[in-house]
C-alpha cells in the first residue's frame, strides 16, 4: 500500500479515470441504461438542476422553475422542507418551492433536489428494499461529509460524498441481476472493486463518473467523486477537490461500518474510524463522535419525512437506529471551537430564574419568527432594494437579541478587508470605521471564523485569556466584552459578516431554536445578494 502520509497519491485514481473514459465497457453499459424508459428523465432532470446551480446569475425563479417540472419531486422536497429537519425555518409551514428557497437557502434546496430526484427515479419494486438501503447509505454519507467539513463546504462536501455512491446506486437499479452476482463475491471476501470488475468489466466508481459525465456535471464534482487511496494523510488535504474527496472517504467508511458492522462492535469501530481520521480531517475523537451523532439523527428525520420504510432486522434498519445521546465531552483547545455553535446546543447561563428566561427565549423566537415571514415575503417581490432587506434582517436580530448594537461587514475587493457598511442599535459610525477583518490575515480570530464559516458566540472575552487573543483593532475599537459573529459565504468564499454585541458578559443568549433562526435569516441575506448579482 503506497505511503500516502505526506503527499497523497492521486495518480492511480486519475489513470484510472484516463482508461475508463471512453471505454467500450462503459460504453456498452451507458447504451444498456439508455434503454431503461426512466434514464433519459432522470438525467434530463439532474442537467437542467446543475445547470441552474451553475449559472452565474441564477435566481430564485430559475431553481423553483426547475424543481416544479417534476411533480414527485416538488411534492418531496416539501415534505422534507416541512420535516423536523427544517423546523427552526419553516415555522408555519412551507406549501411552495420558491417560499423554501427563501427560507433554507438556494444551496440547501438545490442540493436536497438533487437528492431526491435520485430517489424518485430509482424505484422498483423488485429490488425496492435494496434501492432504499442504497439511497440511506449515500445519504448518510453526505449528511456526514456536511458535518465533517463544516458549514463553509457544507453543499460541495454533501454532494460530493453522497455521488461517490453514485455507481453503486446505478448499478443497483439498471443491472440487478449482476448487483446481485457482485454482493454475492462480496459475501466470499471478494472486495467491491474486484466483484465489479469480474461482473461488469469496471468498477462502480468508473460507472459513476462516466455517467457524471455524460451528464455533464462540473469536473470538479467528478473529480471528487474518485475515492483517493492509501492511508489517510497525516495532515490536512489542500483545500478544493483533493479536500472534498478525503472527507467523502471518510463520510462513506463510517456510513459503510453503520450498516455492515454488527451493534456489539459499533462502538469500537467508530472509535477506530474517528483515531484513524484525526489528522486528516484536524478534529478531535470526540468531536468526530459528535458529528456522527448529530448525522445519524438528521437521517432518521430525513427518512420520516419521506417515509422510508425498511425491513425489520435488516442492515438498512441499522442505519435508522436513533443515536444514544453523546457521552460529555472536553471542548477542544482550539479558541474558536470552544465557542462555536452547533445545533443543538445548549443556551449560555444567565442571571434570570428559568421561568424567565423561558420567556425571554419565546419572545425572540416569535421575533425572529415574524422576521423571516417577512423577509421571505420581500425576497419574493422582483423589486425588493437589498439595502432594505438587510436592514429589515439586521433589526429582526438586534431586537430579538437584545443587543447593544449590531453591525454588517461587506468585503472589499481591494483590500480583501470586511468593512462596516451598516448599523444599528446604540452604534456609531466610529463603529462602523472601527470594524475591518483582514481575511488574509491568519492569525486574526475574526478572519477565521469568517474564513472557516463558524458562527460563534463569545460570552465573556475576559475569561480564559481570551481577550489577549482578539485583534488589536478589536480591542481599541469595538471592544464588547460579548458577542456574536455570523460570516456569510458564497463558493465557500466570505464575502460579509453580522456583528451583534452587548456590554454585559453572558447577555447574549442563544439555544438550539434560535440559532437555527438566525442562521436562517443569515441564509436570506445570502440569498438577498445572489439575487441582486452579489
Amino acid at each position: 500500500m503506497p505511503d500516502t502520509a505526506s503527499a497523497p497519491d492521486t495518480s492511480s485514481a486519475e489513470a484510472r479515470a484516463l482508461e475508463s473514459a471512453g471505454s467500450p465497457t462503459l460504453d456498452f453499459l451507458l447504451l444498456r441504461m439508455r434503454r431503461k424508459s426512466d434514464f433519459p428523465a432522470l438525467s434530463d432532470t439532474v442537467m437542467r438542476i446543475q445547470r441552474v446551480a451553475m449559472s452565474e446569475d441564477d435566481s430564485v425563479g430559475d431553481l423553483t422553475r426547475e424543481i416544479l417540472k417534476d411533480v414527485a419531486l416538488t411534492h418531496k422536497l416539501l415534505r422534507l422542507v416541512n420535516s423536523p429537519l427544517f423546523a427552526h425555518a419553516s415555522r408555519g409551514g412551507v406549501s411552495t418551492v420558491s417560499r423554501a428557497v427563501t427560507l433554507v437557502g438556494f444551496n440547501a434546496v438545490r442540493t436536497m433536489a438533487l437528492s431526491l430526484v435520485l430517489l424518485e427515479h430509482m424505484q422498483d419494486r423488485a429490488q425496492a428494499e435494496q434501492m432504499r438501503e442504497e439511497f440511506l447509505r449515500a445519504m448518510m454519507a453526505g449528511a456526514l461529509a456536511t458535518e465533517l467539513g463544516g458549514r463553509a463546504l457544507a453543499e460541495s462536501a454533501f454532494i460530493s460524498a453522497m455521488f461517490q455512491n453514485l455507481g453503486r446506486m446505478l448499478g443497483s437499479y439498471y443491472f440487478p441481476e449482476e448487483a446481485a452476482q457482485m454482493r454475492a463475491l462480496l459475501a466470499n471476501g471478494a472486495t467491491e472493486d474486484a466483484a465489479a470488475m469480474q461482473v461488469l468489466g469496471l468498477t462502480l466508481e468508473d460507472l459513476g463518473v462516466g455517467v457524471a459525465r455524460a451528464w455533464g456535471l462540473p469536473d470538479g464534482l467528478q473529480r471528487s467523486m474518485r475515492t483517493p487511496l492509501g492511508a489517510p494523510p497525516l495532515r490536512a488535504p489542500q483545500q478544493g477537490d483533493e479536500q472534498l474527496r478525503w472527507i467523502g472517504r471518510a463520510a462513506n467508511e463510517v456510513a459503510a461500518t453503520l450498516l455492515q458492522t454488527a451493534p456489539d462492535k459499533l462502538t469500537a469501530r467508530l472509535q477506530q474510524l474517528a483515531d484513524s481520521w484525526r489528522r486528516t480531517l484536524q478534529i478531535s475523537p470526540e468531536r468526530f463522535a459528535e458529528a456522527v451523532q448529530r448525522a445519524r439523527q438528521q437521517l432518521v428525520d430525513i427518512a420520516s419525512a419521506l417515509e422510508l420504510r425498511v425491513t425489520a432486522g435488516s442492515a438498512a434498519e441499522r442505519l435508522l437506529k436513533p443515536p444514544a445521546p453523546a457521552p460529555d465531552t472536553a471542548l477542544a483547545p482550539d479558541p474558536i471551537a470552544a465557542h462555536a455553535l452547533h445545533a443543538p446546543t445548549a443556551a449560555p447561563a444567565t442571571s434570570e430564574p428559568p421561568a424567565a428566561a423561558t420567556l425571554v427565549t419565546q419572545h425572540a423566537a416569535q421575533v425572529l419568527g415574524a422576521g423571516i415571514q417577512d423577509i421571505a415575503d420581500a425576497l419574493v417581490q422582483d423589486d425588493f432594494r437589498l439595502n432594505d432587506v438587510l436592514r429589515m434582517i439586521l433589526e429582526t436580530m438586534l431586537r430579538a437579541l437584545g443587543a447593544r448594537r449590531i453591525l454588517f461587514a461587506l468585503r472589499d475587493p481591494r483590500t480583501d478587508t470586511l468593512r462596516g457598511r451598516l448599523r444599528l442599535g446604540e452604534s456609531t459610525d466610529a463603529d462602523l470605521a472601527a470594524l475591518r477583518v483582514p481575511l488574509a490575515d491568519d492569525g486574526d480570530l475574526f478572519a477565521t471564523v469568517c474564513q472557516r464559516g463558524a458562527d460563534t458566540l463569545i460570552a465573556d472575552t475576559r475569561q480564559g485569556g481570551l481577550h489577549e487573543r482578539l485583534p488589536a483593532w478589536f480591542r481599541q475599537g469595538l471592544n464588547a466584552p460579548t458577542f456574536l459573529l455570523l460570516p456569510l459565504q458564497l463558493k465557500g468564499k466570505p464575502f460579509a459578516l453580522i456583528y451583534a454585541d452587548h456590554d454585559l458578559p453572558g447577555a447574549l443568549a442563544v439555544d438550539e431554536t434560535l440559532l437555527g433562526m438566525l442562521r436562517t435569516l443569515r441564509n436570506q441575506a445570502i440569498m438577498a445578494f445572489r439575487q441582486r448579482g452579489g
